[in-house]
């Protein structure tokens, strides 16, 4: 009796030891967890068509100052390093040769004045007896042809007084714009000749902005389009101009066509620098548009993923013109379709995706219940 419930109480336990196997017949996973994106609608906007480059920036103003007149130099005012404004003294030339003429200039006036004013006088008689008949009219030219003199030789002494009061206010050296003097040539005692630098200005005033295309854009680029400049010591600042002129001739080194343009400077741009520019040749008014992160690059070429029902289906499209971080969709996709944005890479045909909520806009305090 003993040895059956011994028996009993075994095959009892054997059973619930093999009740507590493990279930093998668990469900596996049904496939890689699904990638979390933002979407975003295809949109129409009007885009720009632009060419791009990198130019470089130059000074439009000589900034060499020369002698206007020859002379010896009595006084510098202005050393390199100096900044200056328009109009400021640099330097003087010895200006006694000019004063000397000046008055040399005024007493001939005074004398050439004292004697057109007696011809004057001694005309209108003689016109005054030919009108009487006392004297002929071939008797009264002579008065008039001597008035005459006096007045063409007393126009040129006026202006000839006017070219040495010109030239005395040359012999001061004034800055013609403001600048900063990056070299002084000359010193006191120095003998100038006309033309002779004295100077050399740096102004960053007004600037010529010199931008390369390739040849095949010549036929797109010409006078008066819209330039955009964009400097990449300061990101997100934009200077707006307009093409200056187009050269005729293809730079025989670079094979390269020169633009110019002029930009009037507010302070931030550099003589020498560079500046990336965008001229915009024409424009798009209706162009399907998406994120630049939505087109990424697979073996089949550029796509987007189209999202629906949960899924992202890859689609091959062909991109246009990029502005403002959109990219212009030409082929491919159409105004309205849902595409991924942000996680856009980590897709492939057929992924499953979890899209995450837009984030709400933060609600604004009304200005009386701010503390």
């Amino acid at each position: 009796m003993r040895f059956a419930t011994c028996a009993s109480l075994l095959i009892a336990f054997g059973l619930a030891g093999c009740s507590n196997k493990p279930d093998n017949s668990a469900a596996k996973p049904a496939g890689p967890p699904a990638t979390l994106i933002t979407t975003a609608k295809a949109s129409v906007l009007a885009l720009d068509v632009t060419e791009d480059t990198l130019g470089s920036l130059e000074a439009l103003i000589d900034p060499k100052i020369g002698a206007e007149v020859a002379g010896r130099v009595i006084a510098v005012s202005a050393h390199s390093g100096d900044r200056v404004k328009k109009g400021q003294l640099l330097a003087e030339l010895d200006a006694s040769d000019f004063q000397i003429q000046g008055q040399s200039d005024a007493a001939e006036i005074s004398r050439l004045e004292a004697l057109s004013s007696q011809a004057e006088r001694f005309a209108e008689r003689q016109q005054n007896l030919v009108a009487k008949g006392f004297i002929s009219q071939n008797g009264a030219d002579d008065s008039l042809a001597q008035r005459n003199a006096l007045r063409a030789q007393l126009a040129t002494a006026r202006a000839r007084s006017g070219a040495t009061r010109n030239n005395l206010g040359r012999t001061k050296v004034v800055a013609p714009v403001d600048g900063i003097i990056e070299t002084q040539i000359v010193s006191p005692g120095d003998y100038v000749k006309v033309g002779d630098p004295l100077f050399r200005l740096v102004s960053n005033r007004v600037l010529r902005a010199h931008l390369p295309f390739p040849e095949s854009a010549a036929a797109r680029i010409r006078a008066g389009q819209t330039v955009r400049l964009g400097l990449p010591h300061l990101p997100g600042k934009v200077i707006t101009g307009h093409v200056e002129d187009v050269k005729p001739t293809v730079n025989e080194a670079s094979r390269a066509l020169d633009v110019l343009v002029r930009v009037d400077n507010d302070g931030s741009l550099l003589s020498g620098g560079t500046v990336n520019a965008s001229i915009v040749t024409g424009s798009k008014p209706a162009a399907v548009v998406v994120a630049e992160q939505s087109v990424v690059l697979r073996p089949a070429g550029k796509v987007v993923y189209v999202i629906a029902d949960g899924k992202a289906s890859q689609r091959i499209v062909e991109a246009g013109v990029k502005q403002g971080g959109r990219i212009e969709i030409v082929k491919g996709l159409a105004a309205g379709e849902i595409v991924a944005e942000d996680g856009a890479g980590f897709l492939t045909d057929g992924a499953a995706v979890n899209v995450k909520p837009a984030q709400p806009a933060a609600r604004a305090i009304p200005a009386a219940a701010k503390p």
